[in-house]
């Protein structure tokens, strides 16, 4: 598993290396984007089944 993560890593990096900056910036902020916000979201389901579950 761990070894088919760092392939997967260099592949992307060697990808990223190859495109423009522009091309390169955007797709960072929205996989930014989309990991916050994933985040939040587990958050605030496991504060919900936190208080659910006290009750």
């Amino acid at each position: 598993m761990l070894l088919a993560a760092i392939v997967a890593m260099g592949l992307l990096a060697g990808a990223a290396i190859h495109t423009s900056l522009p091309v390169f910036l955007s797709a960072s902020t929205a996989i930014t984007a989309w990991l916050l916000v994933f985040a939040a979201r587990e958050h605030l389901a496991s504060t919900r089944l936190t208080r659910a579950h006290r009750s």
